[in-house]
């Protein structure tokens, strides 16, 4: 993941200093010229059975994001299991994602953990969110402390905001705190995919049928190409919300493809290409 890091600033052959967020968007200045060219990424396409069609995607051009996968959503001693929700098909999809990190990583392709992290003061979470979290007005829900717990729930540095166990974030991923079902809505996502110049988003995390359908539609919204990995989401609510969220996304948002085929793609894939000498 050594090409999310800063661009260095520095003279180059032509006598022109870099400037940009992320050498996949930069370009180069001197006091009397500016070249406005983009370095040209090598396409490294990939080709996957998907719904409603079989799918290729550039990878140079394509980000995971890992929504929701932290302890108060999937860990036993979270927010959600104190509650009475079942929350044990975590452990089966924590190693699905898992096991699509490492060659999405080795192909260049950014890895953005997207999790709920509310403010201490909750300052700008409305009363219809707080009570999406807590129908009955109870005080259990964000911000509220588990009993036994030194960290509020769904509290940005808390525990319970934090990747559960079995899923690690390597240098180089980007971490993006969430206050809505939608990761898009007033967060830096969308500023920051368009940095990495990312066209289309893989789509992994809970629950399936609400935040990350909703961040999926929210993507589609704005014009990225979303896929959604079967075997790479998972939810608490019953089955039927599952499958309509697979029949929306893939009839009205985009597509449905499983990372285990994504995966043995890689395997037989060409290598990512490297940097474009230019």
């Amino acid at each position: 993941m050594r090409d999310l890091a800063p661009t260095p600033l520095g003279p180059t052959p032509h006598g022109l200093a870099p400037l940009g967020p992320t050498p996949r968007n930069t370009w180069h200045a001197s006091a009397t010229d500016a070249d406005l060219r983009r370095p040209a990424a090598p396409g490294h396409p990939v080709t996957v059975p998907a719904a409603p069609q079989r799918l290729t995607l550039d990878l140079a051009r394509t980000a995971l994001l890992v929504i929701d996968m932290q302890n108060d959503f999937c860990s036993p001693d979270g927010w959600l299991a104190s509650i009475g929700l079942d929350v044990s098909g975590a452990a089966g999809l924590t190693r699905s994602i898992a096991a699509l990190l490492p060659p999405l990583r080795a192909a260049g392709v950014p890895v953005i953990w997207l999790n709920w992290g509310a403010r201490p003061d909750r300052a700008n979470i409305p009363p219809n969110v707080l009570h999406a979290y807590d129908l009955a007005g109870t005080g259990q829900g964000i911000g509220s402390y588990l009993p036994g717990a030194r960290t509020p729930v769904l509290e940005e540095g808390s525990w319970g905001a934090a990747v559960v166990d079995g899923l690690i974030p390597a240098e180089g991923d980007l971490h993006i705190a969430k206050h809505r079902m939608s990761g898009f809505f007033d967060t830096p996502l969308d500023s920051v995919l368009r940095n990495l110049r990312v066209d289309t988003l893989l789509f992994t995390g809970v629950n399936a049928d609400q935040c990350v359908m909703a961040t999926l539609t929210d993507a589609a919204c704005l014009g990225y190409d979303a896929v959604l990995l079967e075997d790479g989401v998972g939810t608490t609510s019953p089955d039927f919300c599952l499958q309509a969220t697979l029949y929306n996304v893939q009839h009205c948002f985009g597509f449905v493809a499983r990372g285990s085929d994504l995966t043995a793609a890689l395997t037989t894939a060409a290598p990512a290409p490297g940097p474009d000498p230019s």
